[in-house]
């Protein structure tokens, strides 16, 4: 099989999609779902004064405590490697940050991204809490953001292609 993909790659100058079998897609379902779980457990402490690194010890006991391993912690790009869990993000700080010390205050927008890898396959979930009040214009911002998604995953069936989900994105 590795020969057709170099043959596409050549031809097509895109990889080729492998289909999953309905094992492989029961894993990953399997390993998504513990990430969403991860995340509503991460959710029950996110308040008021807690740090991104409480969260991220949270997340990453709860990951292992079911037989499963971060996705991000340990990831290696050339001489970086990612120290933590989760992905965190509050307000305007661009993706995929660094817990840190920071504790949650009022209005605070953060975004989480955590990944988990169990029986072999990749969960990964993004979402974005707000904490407390949030401004009007954020709250905006989450809906607006949240209906394009909803437009993106309408549009992700069979027969479509990535720029009919990206487009209903946008």
């Amino acid at each position: 099989m590795r020969w057709l993909s170099r043959f596409w790659n050549r031809i097509f100058g895109a990889p080729m999609v492998y289909l999953k079998s309905q094992r492989e897609i029961d894993r990953l379902r399997e390993s998504a779902d513990l990430v969403g779980r991860t995340l509503a457990e991460v959710a029950r402490h996110i308040e008021v004064g807690t740090t991104l690194e409480e969260l991220d010890a949270i997340a990453e006991d709860y990951i292992r405590t079911h037989d499963a391993e971060p996705a991000f912690k340990g990831y290696q790009v050339g001489d970086n490697v990612f120290p933590n869990t989760l992905c965190t993000s509050v307000n305007d700080a661009v993706v995929h940050g660094i817990p840190n010390d920071y504790a949650l205050q009022d209005g605070d927008l953060l975004s989480i991204d955590c990944g988990a890898k169990l029986n072999g396959y990749y969960g990964d979930w993004g979402y974005t809490f707000g904490i407390g009040t949030v401004a009007d214009e954020d709250a905006a911002l989450c809906r607006a953001t949240y209906e394009a998604l909803q437009c993106g995953i309408e549009k992700a069936t069979a027969g479509n292609r990535v720029g009919d989900i990206s487009h209903a994105v946008q």
